[in-house]
């Protein structure tokens, strides 16, 4: 455990749900964890007991990636978790492949409506089809030749890495193979009535387009999804679909929006464990972004790329999906520098480099 999260409570200990089993966190919600096929290996699920037209059931918060493994395991927990009673809605906070890749699934194997941010919806509608019909290297994002060539014009020069990146044009669909064809609308500060509880929308940009966190004054529960999380770092990145974005300032505004909350607030994150101390952790991650700005900014006394930049934030060995983030979040902060007035930025031989004004 680091510092940082030696200055959390954790009120569960290290209790954590077995697969296809829940655990109660508080009254009326249920924690489910499931396996992700990356370096970060879980994600944290959410079951919030339920009424809606009469009829008796659950709301899920967030769905895991489409593996067959992973329905295996929720057909596992609607037989023996549920109490007998269905999903009557799916509640997305984001448009990322481990939250909303099972959606489609769900929703059409209960008959369920999917609830989720306008943005988020349409990219992940977007993206779970290939973008030209019969072509799998077109991608975006994290994968396929659109993402390959916006990391090479910011550094990329190792050719494996490119390869690989290459080779990750069905990376998103892979993961995410459909999406419902409707949805209902979540929008920052509506009120959704999830079990006799008033739950609010909390809107954070930065991290996702339009991510969607939940907040129950009646229970000082907090469903953060990605954009508080106890022990790593909230990636904050500019892809390739969004190439002149300045999301860290977006990040780190959105961050104030907690500050309202309580102090003994439970976190419920997206990974990691259930927490308390939400306003030390936000605390924490805007001065482990102020520091990385200050590094990034002294890397900048010559011109570089934002893969240049990429060791001076990861001190560890990178996989090709942890580099395509790493890069993303390394041009994140050039970017932010180059926005606030403090970085120039000069295009030559087909790569972007940064420097100090």
């Amino acid at each position: 455990m680091n510092p940082n999260e030696l200055k959390l409570s954790y009120p569960l200990g290290t209790t954590q749900p077995e697969p296809g089993h829940a655990i109660a966190v508080a009254d009326g919600v249920r924690w489910v964890r499931m396996p992700l096929p990356f370096a970060l290996d879980h994600i944290n699920l959410w079951l919030l007991r339920d009424e809606i037209d009469g009829r008796q059931g659950w709301t899920l918060v967030d769905t895991g990636v489409s593996r067959e493994p992973v329905k295996a395991l929720w057909e596992q927990i609607f037989s023996n978790q549920l109490d007998g009673l269905p999903i009557l809605r799916v509640v997305v906070t984001h448009m990322h492949p481990d939250h909303v890749g099972l959606a489609h699934w769900l929703c059409e194997r209960w008959n369920a409506p999917l609830w989720m941010s306008m943005t988020d919806f349409a990219i992940a509608r977007l993206w779970s089809r290939p973008a030209v019909p019969g072509d799998a290297g077109a991608g975006g994002g994290t994968g396929g030749n659109i993402a390959l060539q916006h990391f090479v014009r910011h550094g990329l020069v190792d050719p494996q890495a490119q390869e690989k990146i290459r080779e990750r044009g069905k990376y998103y669909p892979s993961h995410v193979p459909d999406m419902p064809a409707a949805f209902i609308r979540i929008m920052n500060h509506d009120r959704i009535r999830i079990g006799g509880r008033e739950w609010r929308v909390i809107v954070g940009y930065g991290h996702a387009p339009e991510h969607v966190s939940l907040y129950c004054d009646t229970l000082q529960v907090l469903i953060s999804g990605d954009m508080v999380l106890p022990r790593i770092s909230t990636n904050v990145s500019v892809f390739d679909f969004e190439p002149e974005s300045n999301p860290l300032p977006l990040y780190l505004k959105s961050l104030r929006d907690y500050d309202e909350l309580p102090h003994d607030t439970l976190v419920l994150p997206s990974h990691g464990r259930p927490f308390t101390g939400l306003h030390e952790r936000i605390a924490q991650q805007c001065a482990h972004h102020a520091e990385r700005l200050d590094e990034v900014y002294a890397a900048c006394s010559r011109p570089v790329t934002a893969g240049e930049i990429v060791p001076l934030m990861f001190k560890r060995e990178l996989d090709p999906h942890q580099l395509t983030f790493a890069i993303g979040e390394a041009l994140a902060h050039l970017h932010a520098l180059w926005f606030e007035g403090k970085l120039k930025r000069v295009f030559e031989d087909g790569v972007y480099r940064f420097s100090r004004v």
